[in-house]
């Protein structure tokens, strides 16, 4: 088994910046990918970053370029917006997915219990 366990979330004013940890333990031999995904309230979940334990990268459109996803899992987010509020969730994988299905749900099979994040504008 996997276990995964998100730090780092908090309050910022829109423009800041911070910086998410997910700590995995156990199995952790037997992953390949992390990702990390997000839900508002009254909003579905979406991916916002991912990686593979090759260091292939992929992000939402909406997070490219202000969000940086790396190889200890960490998910460092600048340039934050109103509209990324949300409870920020880490994933992990056991199987290793071609990229373009690094951001899709059913790729991951371990879950954390989240972190809030809430950007104020």
């Amino acid at each position: 088994q996997v276990q995964l366990v998100e730090s780092g979330g908090g309050s910022v004013q829109s423009g800041g910046s911070l910086r998410l940890s997910c700590a995995v333990t156990g199995r952790t031999y037997s992953t390949c990918a992390v990702a990390w995904f997000r839900q508002a309230p009254g909003k579905e979940r979406e991916a916002v970053a991912a990686i593979r334990k090759d260091g292939i990268t992929r992000y939402a459109d909406s997070v490219q370029g202000r969000f940086t996803i790396s190889q200890d899992n960490a998910l460092q987010m600048n340039s934050l917006r109103f509209e990324d509020t949300a409870m920020y969730y880490c994933a992990a994988g056991r199987a290793c997915p071609v990229p373009s299905s690094l951001l899709v749900q059913t790729t991951y099979d371990y879950w954390g219990q989240g972190t809030q994040v809430t950007v104020s504008s």
